[in-house]
């Protein structure tokens, strides 16, 4: 008996259907957190760079602040040495002057005194943790670039210089100036050019509890990222701004770039809140964290008292250029650079061929 394929059609679908309903059966229903998407306030370009003016009407200040120091050079094996804090005294000025003091907390005996006039930087290193043979007065140009002069002594003292080297490479690397970028932002000008955009990242916040839906969140931000255009005409980045924007707009974030386009300093700014007496800042940082990520250290800075800070007080410029009072034995890394250059200079060709054959 012949039939027509058609009449096997409904069979089929009731076959299909079957299957579908014996399989969803064995369907088991999880659940899967994702990270709370905070709600998010808008702003345009020019608010963006009004607020950045804003932290820039700061012209000078004056406080006392809690100091960690943190060595990142273990970072790439998930380790770094967080060492204890310090208290601080800073005295910042435009267009780009610094005075810092270290001291060791209670006692408050100096460890070292820094200053920086936007050029030269200058470093006394009062306390050395040991018998002071490496307490020096160290003299230095901000946009040098020592690393040689740390590589050679890295190689022409072998093992054993150890703490000499960690010692040559806070002088040159622990700048004053590394700190005046963080505290006086420098406004938005015609010179440069202006881009924002917008992102989100995944944070979790651990002072909530590990079920609070609160814990791990998606927080929007804005981008703002400033360029100069180079003699090429080619457009060149110099800072990017981020802009917390859940539950208003807050400078969250400022990150200055160096010629190459890699990141100088990685500065985060924390809660805000009212510095001075006057009521005339009330929404400034109360917390700074300040990154040298090529450096491979970071400095956290609080405030002790915000309300004792001093802002728009103006200092003399020799308040910024520190002086061997102490006669300590001084030690010009851009001497010592040019010396070091000229050495490397000087070796036979041979000489560098045979080391390169054997690294």
């Amino acid at each position: 008996m012949l039939f027509k394929r058609n009449n096997f059609r409904p069979y089929i679908l009731l076959l299909a259907l079957s299957i579908l309903f014996v399989s969803g059966c064995n369907i088991v229903k999880t659940e899967s957190k994702t990270p709370t998407l905070l709600k998010t306030e808008n702003a345009s370009q020019a608010e963006l760079m009004n607020e950045v003016n804003r932290f820039a009407s700061v012209k000078s200040m004056r406080a006392k602040m809690d100091l960690k120091f943190e060595d990142n050079s273990f970072a790439q094996f998930g380790s770094k040495e967080v060492y204890r804090s310090a208290d601080g005294e800073v005295v910042v000025q435009r267009p780009a002057s610094i005075f810092l003091k270290v001291q060791v907390p209670v006692i408050k005996s100096d460890v070292a005194q820094m200053t920086s006039d936007g050029e030269k930087f200058r470093v006394a290193i009062l306390q050395d943790g040991g018998d002071g043979k490496y307490k020096k007065f160290v003299i230095g140009t901000n946009s040098a670039d020592y690393s040689k002069l740390q590589q050679d002594l890295s190689a022409s003292n072998g093992g054993s210089s150890g703490q000499l080297k960690q010692n040559v490479n806070a002088f040159s690397n622990l700048r004053p100036q590394h700190f005046t970028d963080a505290m006086l932002v420098r406004p938005t000008d015609a010179r440069h050019f202006y881009v924002h955009s917008t992102t989100y990242q995944i944070e979790e916040d651990i002072t909530q509890k590990k079920k609070s839906p609160l814990r791990v969140v998606n927080r929007g931000y804005y981008l703002l990222d400033e360029f100069f255009r180079g003699d090429g005409g080619e457009l060149k980045i110099t800072r990017r701004f981020w802009f917390d924007r859940v539950g208003g707009i807050r400078l969250a974030r400022q990150q200055i770039f160096d010629e190459k386009g890699e990141i100088a300093s990685d500065i985060t700014y924390g809660r805000e809140g009212k510095l001075t007496e006057t009521g005339d800042y009330p929404r400034l940082p109360l917390q700074i964290l300040v990154t040298r990520p090529q450096e491979k250290y970071a400095m956290r800075l609080t405030y002790q008292t915000p309300e004792a800070v001093t802002i728009g007080k103006d200092y003399p410029a020799t308040a910024f250029v520190l002086q061997n009072s102490w006669e300590l034995e001084e030690v010009d890394l851009d001497k010592k650079l040019q010396e070091v250059t000229a050495q490397q200079q000087n070796r036979p060709a041979a000489s560098n061929s045979l080391m390169t054959r054997f690294q």
